[in-house]
Formats: C-alpha cells, structure tokens, sequence
C-alpha cells in the first residue's frame, strides 16, 4: 500500500500507583479516554496490537487476550508485542506494517503495564533480567547501575556535571507538574535533585525513572480513510529501528547508543527531514544521563554538548529543542509496555496544539525516541501535521 498511515484518536490512563486496578481496568481507562477523542466506535476498528512487557508483574499470561476482551474487541485480531521498555512503539511499527501490507484498514494499539504491584526491589530484579542473565544480572548488574555506567563515562569524556544531570531531572518535574496524567506532578528543586539519595553513583533519586502502571493507546489507520475518524490526522512520516549488543561490555562506546543512532538515521530518511526540522521530541529518559545521550544520538546537539544544552534550557519550550514536555519517564512515569504509545499521544496532542500550558507554538513535526533494555531495541518515529 502507498498511502500514508495515521493517527486519528488516542486515550490515556492516568499514570502514578493505581491501587485496586490491574491491567485489564488500566487498559479500559485509556480506550475509554480514546472513545472520547474518536468520532467511531470500537466497532470501525479491524484488529488490535497490545503492547505489554512483562507477564510477571501482572501475573497474567497471555495478556494480550484478556486485555483484547476486556476493551470490547473479543472476536477481532490482536497480537501481543514484547521489546522491553521500547515495547510502545514496538506494537506501533507492527501496526504499521499490518495497515501497510494491506492486512487491516483500522488497528488500536494498547501499551499498558500493571508495575506497582511487586515491590521495588522485586521489580529492579524482574527488570535487571533483560540484561544479560549469564553474564550481567548475576553479578549485580541492574538498570540504574548500566546507565551509571554511562553517566560515569560520559562525565569521563565530556566532562558532564552531576548538575547538569540534576537538571534534566529538574526540567522533567517542571512540565509533569503541568500534566494531569503524571505519576508525580511535584516541581524538584536543583539542590534537591542534586542532594537526594544515591541509587547507583552518580545517579540519585531524582535521576531515576519512576516505577509506574498506566495504559495509553492510539488508533492507526489509511489516509485515505482518516476522514470518517477526523479531520485532523496526524502522519507517520518516518520509522527507524536499531539495536546494540546485549552484553554492555562488549560495546565500543558507553557514551553513545549505536542502535539510537542508527535508528535515527533511518527514520530522519523515511520522513525527508534533519533534526533541525523537528519542533518538539520526546525521548526515552529511563535515567537523566539517558536524556542526555539521546539529544546527542539524535543529533539535535553534539556529542558533550546535551549536558550544558539542559543548563541553557535549551530544551525547554522555547529553546532550541523542546523535549519531554509531558514530564518525560521521569515525572510522567514509566509503565513499561506504555511508555511508547504515551509518547505518541502526546505528540499528537502537541501536533493538534491542543497541550495547553505544556504546549510548544507551531509544533507540526515530532519526534519519538523508545530505547529497551540498554539500547538492545530502539524505535524512532517521527510524526508531522501537514
């Protein structure tokens, strides 16, 4: 199929510890938000693709079935996606490509985690498994200790200041206080994202991502058919995938992510634009260092130069790059298999202007970074407003 595919409705659960809800309640949370933004019924919809990381956290196997019936859409074809954190945006490409091939006109894709329901420790260890199990997790390898790693590399070459990490940490908690739907929506001072307690030096508290449940969805359709849904749907203008080695030690860089690159790349060819022609982005900020990188790897700065860009507030609205206005994983929160399709909701409502306080002016082309595990899966979309 030539035509192009968009994005014509989408529907977000409120993210934070969603006490007495599970999957299934989350899941109908969003596509109960998304049926109050969409002209047509679940019933104008062909099939459906669920987003879901983890089985362990919810307990449920299978999910995606049970999650298929409990939105309305028993009897019509779903399929689950798993790539770790990057899981979202997974479930988007194969929507994509499911509309693209000319399998479906009409397809909901669901991101939805139910975290909260183990405790921190019992979830830093379900997701230190998506290191390496033989090499890595064993020996106390977890995920704030890899971007750690990181950060302490990037500190090494570039000079990087545990301020300017606090910073992005600082900015994230800026703009989720302005989101509803935001897990923690608390303004963070810079003495206090600088002076809280040490998770895995040099990262603290507030360098760290939240542990979250939340659902978010979108439906994907044919241009050609977007007009009985709205008149104002937003393309799909570039995909770019990529991925690393799963062991960390064997990379050649720590300071950079190949496969972001890479994905980067790709999706900046398929749309016909550069970095600089992007208005607004929101990226995979896991950990404040992550951010960081992922400015770089995306090229809207050099490589050294997102650290003190954060400091400039060069990413804030009205700087050079607007980036995770929404509070980012940060603030927001992270529901693993959401966090993806939670970066196109709210890139479609920057798109539509319609992000009130949070809203960067003109905004017709966005951008979306998801990053799963350590760079082992990378998905970068970018979305435009013709």
């Amino acid at each position: 199929m030539d035509e192009d595919v968009v994005i014509v409705g989408g529907g977000h659960s409120k993210f934070g510890k969603r006490k007495g809800l599970g999957i299934r309640e989350l899941a109908f949370e969003a596509v109960e938000s998304l049926l109050k933004d969409f002209n047509m019924g679940l019933e104008d919809i062909d099939a459906s693709v669920i987003g879901i990381a983890g089985e362990e956290f919810s307990g449920q196997g299978a999910p995606a079935a049970v999650i298929n019936d409990e939105i309305g859409m028993a009897g019509k074809p779903t399929l689950r996606v798993e790539s770790a954190c990057a899981t979202g945006t997974a479930a988007i490409k194969a929507a994509y490509g499911w509309i693209k091939a000319g399998f479906y006109d009409s397809v909901l894709v669901l991101g939805v985690e139910k975290m909260t329901s183990v405790s921190s420790a019992r979830a830093t260890e379900l997701m230190a498994r998506a290191g390496d199990v033989r090499w890595e997790s064993p020996y106390g390898c977890t995920f704030p200790g890899y971007y750690a790693l990181f950060a302490s590399a990037h500190m090494k070459e570039y000079g990087t200041t545990k301020e300017m990490l606090s910073a992005v940490g600082v900015k994230a908690h800026h703009y989720g206080a302005m989101n509803p739907l935001a897990h923690l929506q608390k303004e963070v001072s810079l003495s206090e994202a600088m002076n809280a307690v040490p998770i895995a030096h040099p990262l603290n508290l507030y360098d760290c991502s939240l542990i979250s449940d939340g659902a978010a969805a979108v439906v994907l359709t044919r241009e050609s058919i977007a007009k009985k849904f709205t008149d104002t749907p937003i393309k799909i203008k570039g995909i770019g995938s990529g991925s690393d080695t799963m062991q960390v030690a064997q990379r050649k860089s720590l300071t950079s992510l190949q496969g972001a690159k890479d994905a980067a790349r790709k999706a900046y060819k398929m749309a016909g634009i550069t970095p600089n022609d992007v208005d607004v982005a929101e990226v995979h900020d896991c950990f404040t260092i992550a951010e960081i990188i992922a400015t770089e790897d995306l090229g809207f700065f050099e490589p050294g130069q997102g650290g003190p860009a954060v400091l400039d507030q060069q990413t804030y609205i009205g700087g050079k790059i607007p980036v995770n206005v929404d509070g980012g994983l940060k603030s927001k929160g992270h529901p693993l298999g959401a966090t993806g399709v939670s970066q196109a909701y709210e890139l479609r409502k920057q798109l539509l202007g319609e992000a009130g306080k949070r809203q960067v002016d003109g905004a017709t082309i966005g951008l979306s970074h998801n990053v799963g595990q350590s760079g082992q899966f990378v998905n970068v979309i970018i979305y435009g407003r013709d």
